[in-house]
């Protein structure tokens, strides 16, 4: 019995065929609220999760004399190694929960903005797909992940730098407040924003890089893991919802993981400038003087702790957003 799909009347002279029902289910009404709320949703758990392991990257890059074997032997001493592996929590889950609902909610609007105008090119889904996001050219994702996450980073970068200064063991505060308080003080208001640049030259290759891996990667995992399953009467179907969050989640893991490699040096100077920003002036002259002092080798320090973490952070806040986006476009 063969399956047919009427083709809606065409509005714009470049639509030639239906869009597939991955594509009109991430255009329902409220989408912006529900990837808001997904992506911090993913963000805070990824956060509270991983964050012993955020610390200790954090130490180990605050100076080029630190290892993890030194670092984790430090903690050892504390009253609780548990209070003291999840020091700066609440800084963190706040920064990179609000951080994915403001970078999930542009990078939507970037790719269905991108989608409907074709400007960045437009490349349709197959049934096989595993997402329910729109899906564009391998330039498009490669931009639209750079513009999200450079626009996210910026207005988060107050709690950024709160959250690395607390995670150091050069600063001792006692709540958020005191914190902001002192940055204040110090630096005055530019300090809340020390290492932008070293962020966005981090953050932007990273998340162009991350989008378009990502999205090359479901494709490639998802032709090879299985075989469009076709509901009569309902169309082409996405694959089973089990094998679909497997899928995003070893596609996730694996971006992540490649992209931190290609990252971590501007990660490394960016640590060391929120830290001691009277020390490391700007981007060229922390990296200078990381390179001249301490040789190469300090560019990759926190590299395998910085790899997990961002391979399993990516796992774990990507999954849980696509499902979370499945489940709402299914209701």
């Amino acid at each position: 019995m063969g399956i047919t799909i009427a083709s809606p009347p065409a509005h714009h002279s470049d639509v030639a065929q239906p869009l597939p029902m991955t594509e009109r289910r991430a255009s329902r009404p409220a989408n912006s609220a529900r990837h808001f709320v997904s992506g911090l949703g993913s963000g805070v758990a990824s956060a509270v999760i991983l964050q012993p392991l955020d610390l200790l990257k954090t130490r180990v890059q605050q100076s080029g004399h630190s290892s993890l074997a030194v670092t984790l032997r430090d903690l050892r001493k504390s009253p609780s190694l548990v209070q003291a592996l999840w020091r700066g929590t609440v800084p963190s889950a706040l920064r990179t929960g609000f951080g994915s609902a403001l970078y999930f909610t542009s990078l939507n609007a970037i790719r269905q903005h991108a989608l409907r105008t074709g400007i960045l090119g437009r490349r349709l889904q197959t049934q096989s797909g595993s997402s329910v996001l729109p899906s564009l050219t391998n330039s498009g994702n490669l931009v639209s992940g750079a513009a999200a996450r450079t626009f996210a980073g910026f207005v988060l970068m107050p709690l950024t730098v709160i959250k690395v200064r607390f995670e150091s063991s050069l600063y001792s505060y006692s709540s958020l407040a005191s914190a902001a308080l002192d940055i204040r003080r110090t630096d005055g208001w530019r300090g809340f924003f020390s290492g932008f640049g070293a962020t966005a030259l981090r953050d932007a290759p990273y998340a162009g890089m991350y989008v378009l891996f990502y999205e090359m990667l479901k494709s490639q995992l998802g032709s090879l893991a299985t075989k469009p399953v076709v509901s009569p009467g309902d169309g082409p179907t996405r694959m089973q919802a089990t094998l679909a969050s497997s899928v995003n989640f070893t596609s996730a893991m694996l971006a992540g993981g490649a992209c931190s490699v290609i990252s971590n040096p501007f990660d490394a100077v960016k640590t060391r400038i929120q830290l001691q920003p009277h020390e490391y002036r700007n981007i060229w002259h922390a990296w200078y003087k990381m390179v001249t002092h301490e040789g190469v080798r300090s560019l990759w320090d926190g590299l395998a702790l910085r790899m997990s973490r961002k391979a399993m952070s990516s796992a774990l806040a990507w999954t849980v957003y696509e499902e979370l986006i499945r489940r709402a476009g299914a209701r």
